[in-house]
């Protein structure tokens, strides 16, 4: 195998041993870069043999890029995968069977998610299939330094497509579910804020990337959404995803998924940009921006 995988790590015991089971049938390395765990993270991945490295936590974009870089990655292809995630068996055959066939000219192959919410497969409300770069060849992709929906992008090569599916199921309580979404909402904050106020770089390689599903996201959010007021556009993107894209048949569970993730959450993040925006009391410089931040927020840029 040829194959090397990361998978970034805090408190994951509930989930690691089922990914690593799965991914071990696919890689020749594993590395997990460990955010200093108090569970024991730690000792599941060295019993499964993978790599710990432990690092103290900035963003997912930036921790990310840094096992890409610091990991010492000897193997020709490279894989991302979240604690959460499993591979199906058909996803396992496949890419043992097809990742040595792949010409030069290919560095990057995407793999379709199933998102799983309280044993329920979200099929509806534009959430499958949900296409994501997954594999790359070892140097030819970097993390989009975002604080939110960041991707793998490649920088030079073709893209190919895999068939089979990996699935993020996660098994916590849905007191652990909004606490994760408090936390995903000021990121979210941050790069909602960026857009309008450019007060760092804003990355943009996945306007160039060849995949036209997250292409056409970004765009969306930066150059539509972003631009709808606040409190308006949460209830708007609710609507489209449960009424237009036909969440209403993923059936119970899948209208509390909905409605949390498409609604509170996105209205989550605007009380977060009004609140912020009202500390500014009219200064927008970058200056500004990045002392509230660190000092209301514990967030150094």
């Amino acid at each position: 195998m040829s194959l090397a995988v990361i998978i970034l790590t805090y408190n994951e015991s509930l989930h690691l041993a089922r990914c690593l089971e799965s991914i071990r049938q696919v890689a020749s390395e594993i590395h997990i870069v460990d955010c200093f765990s108090t569970d024991d993270t730690v000792a599941i991945g060295e019993r499964y043999g993978a790599k710990v490295h432990q690092r103290k936590w900035k963003s997912y974009a930036d921790q990310f890029q840094w096992g890409m870089d610091h990991c010492g990655i000897n193997t020709p292809w490279v894989m991302r995968m979240d604690a959460d995630e499993y591979l199906e068996p058909a996803l396992v055959q496949e890419i043992n069977q097809q990742l040595h066939t792949f010409p030069e000219s290919v560095t990057g192959l995407y793999i379709r998610r199933k998102v799983l919410f309280k044993e329920k497969w979200i099929r509806y409300g534009g959430f499958y299939p949900h296409t994501l770069l997954r594999i790359w060849r070892n140097g030819k992709a970097n993390v989009e330094q975002r604080w939110m929906d960041e991707h793998i992008v490649v920088s030079s090569g073709e893209t190919r497509m895999l068939k089979e599916h990996l699935v993020d199921h996660n098994l916590n309580s849905i007191h652990w579910w909004v606490n994760k979404h408090n936390n995903y909402a000021i990121r979210e904050m941050i790069d909602l804020l960026n857009i309008k106020y450019r007060f760092m770089e804003l990355d943009q390689r996945l306007l160039g990337s060849t995949n036209v599903q997250a292409r056409r996201k970004r765009l969306l959010k930066e150059k539509v959404y972003s631009a709808i007021p606040p409190g308006g556009r949460a209830l708007l993107y609710f609507c489209y995803r449960y009424f237009l894209r036909f969440g209403f048949l993923d059936g119970y569970r899948g209208f509390v998924f909905h409605f949390m993730q498409g609604y509170w959450y996105r209205l989550l993040v605007d009380v977060n940009v009004k609140e912020f925006e009202a500390k500014l009391a009219g200064d927008t410089s970058a200056a500004k921006l990045k002392e509230i931040l660190k000092n209301d927020y514990n967030i150094a840029i």
